[in-house]
């Protein structure tokens, strides 16, 4: 049974705080994600699987302020999924290994030092399945790091270890560990029964159950089934660590429906708990995001809107309440590392409706915390007209004045703000931006804040696009409407400012309540440049209550499509 947490401590550290830095988008969409300096640089680098429709991994070379430069692909087999990255050849390069879905194997890339790569060598499953998870861990003790992966086919679900051979080679053929009738989903390693072997914890399902199930490592690659635990909404996803201060024994976390479980280890193979602090989960990732010297959890939850959640630790295995951050588009996989070099750290979190999935870097910012976190974003402004404000929020979250020295932007973004010199502790301040563009192209720009917070500035990304489309009004309010009955009409103007043609291509009702309105309109298919059309739209509410949906315009104009919101009650 899952518990749910009840009265925690109170520490007085602040918070950390995140603020999306960059995007990356790989060819073909990102799966999973390992972190690493794979040049020496004293920088993060991140590596990718490009799963769908792909036989590449991408590798994003850090520039140390949060973004990347161009990614370089290589081969790795088909439909790479998983990856993890580790020195397998014992000379101080980090290595990449590659779980693989269509192509029955593992592969390996070794490392050069540089931030490349070599050619992958493969190894492949005993049954030709897919590699749903790899990780990296000595099995045998003798120094040497062995490569472990899931492996699911129709003949068996796996647990199989590739032994190394310590210069980047693995041995043929591999252990195999099988457990049927479980589907095995993602494992943790660890030594949770202090006999100086490796164990795993590993997450199963079955039939519409699943459990966490302990194997116990014999020394040579094999396991012994040990004792299983949670039941229900998860176990998804699970990680090690030592939670507790002053103890030696091994911990796990577990991602569920409910939220992040905890269960303490108690040091002979067996566990406490769980302890679940919501909201639910999927991934998560672990490090001192607020620099009290305890672990602290990172997690992600696939809620339409995307979330990240922050669950604070206070060093004897318990959690604060914890934070959510909205992220943008659905999120997974998630990994952390301090990534612009301020000695706080920061997470990637994979993200987006299915299919490419992109990779973002959300920073750390500690005491200076950021509302809303994800870029501001002008969809369409009509050229050579400055746009609305919008505002971000700047909290001090911290127990002393955050002093501020600067704050830069260039155009044709333009930024005010009332923050002054200081922001007392506990106080907010806000931030006010606007976009004047002066073409139809899509731009970029920041507000980059100097601050007491961080050795390196914060950043506020923002995106803009211009039009010629000229649209008004923004916004069409229609109030009570008795279902089943039309509302009066109420028209938008739709104006080509551009000094030629405007093409028209699809004027639409769109969004959550669509059905409840309907437009008619006189707008030619090209609308000549100066010239005005009208479209008409009504409301005729199907059900009670707050109805929504948008008026789009798809056209050649820059910014499309542009939009209009839709607002009725039915009564």
């Amino acid at each position: 049974m899952l518990l749910l947490a009840g009265s925690l401590a109170v520490s007085t550290v602040a918070l950390a705080q995140f603020e999306t830095r960059s995007t990356i988008t790989p060819p073909y969409g990102a799966e999973s994600i390992a972190v690493g300096d794979f040049n020496h640089d004293g920088i993060l680098d991140i590596a990718v699987p490009n799963e769908f429709d792909s036989t590449q991994v991408s590798v994003f070379i850090g520039k140390g302020d949060g973004t990347f430069r161009a990614p370089v692909s290589y081969e790795a087999g088909n439909e790479p999924d998983s990856i993890a990255a580790a020195d397998l050849s014992r000379n101080g390069n980090l290595d990449l290994i590659v779980g693989n879905l269509l192509s029955g194997n593992v592969t390996v890339l070794l490392g050069n030092g540089d931030g490349t790569f070599q050619a992958a060598k493969s190894y492949d499953l005993p049954d030709s399945g897919s590699a749903t998870f790899v990780g990296v861990g000595d099995f045998r003790g003798n120094g040497d790091l062995d490569v472990v992966t899931i492996e699911s086919s129709s003949y068996c679900e796996c647990i199989v270890v590739f032994l190394g051979n310590g210069d980047g080679t693995l041995q043929m053929p591999p252990v195999v560990y099988s457990s049927p009738p479980y589907y095995f989903s993602g494992f943790a390693l660890g030594d949770f029964n202090s006999d100086g072997k490796l164990d795993l914890a590993v997450t199963e399902a079955s039939s519409g159950n699943s459990q966490l199930q302990i194997l116990l490592g014999d020394g040579d690659g094999s396991f012994t089934a040990g004792n299983s635990y949670l039941s229900g909404l998860g176990p998804f996803y699970v990680q090690s660590a030592r939670l507790r201060k002053g103890s030696s024994n091994v911990d796990l976390l577990a991602t569920t429906g409910l939220g992040t479980a905890v269960l303490l280890g108690n040091g002979d193979g067996t566990f406490s708990g769980p302890t679940t602090y919501p909201p639910g989960s999927n991934r998560l990732t672990l490090a001192d995001f607020n620099g009290d010297g305890n672990l602290d959890v990172a997690a992600t939850g696939n809620t339409p809107t995307g979330q990240l959640t922050l669950l604070i630790g206070n060093g004897d295995g318990t959690f604060q309440p914890a934070e959510t951050y909205a992220t943008g588009p659905e999120s997974g996989f998630i990994a952390s590392g301090d990534f612009n070099g301020d000695g706080q750290q920061d997470v990637a979190i994979v993200g987006g409706p299915g299919g490419k999935q992109d990779v973002t870097i959300l920073l750390n910012t500690g005491v200076a915390s950021f509302s809303p976190i994800i870029p501001v974003n002008f969809p369409f402004q009509l050229i050579g007209a400055s746009s609305p404000a919008q505002t971000v929020t700047l909290t001090n979250t911290g127990t002393t004045a955050l002093s501020i020295s600067s704050f830069k932007t260039k155009t044709p973004f333009e930024q005010d703000n009332n923050c002054g010199k200081s922001v007392a502790a506990g106080a907010k301040c806000e931030i006010k931006i606007t976009f004047k563009p002066q073409n139809t192209k899509t731009v970029t720009g920041t507000v980059t804040i100097s601050d007491s917070a961080s050795s390196k500035p914060q950043v506020i990304e923002i995106t803009g696009t211009g039009t010629v489309v000229k649209v008004v009004p923004l916004k069409l309010t229609f109030g009570d409407q008795k279902v089943g009955t039309q509302s009066s009409p109420q028209a938008v103007a739709v104006t080509n400012e551009g000094s030629t043609p405007l093409g028209l291509t699809q004027i639409y009702v769109g969004g959550t309540n669509y059905q409840d309105f309907s437009q008619t309109n006189n707008c030619p298919a090209s609308l000549n440049a100066g010239a005005t059309c009208t479209v008409t739209v009504t409301f005729d509410p199907t059900r009670t209550g707050a109805r929504n949906a948008q008026l789009g315009f798809n056209d050649d104009g820059g910014g499309s499509p542009q939009t209009v919101v839709l607002t009725g009650t039915g009564d």
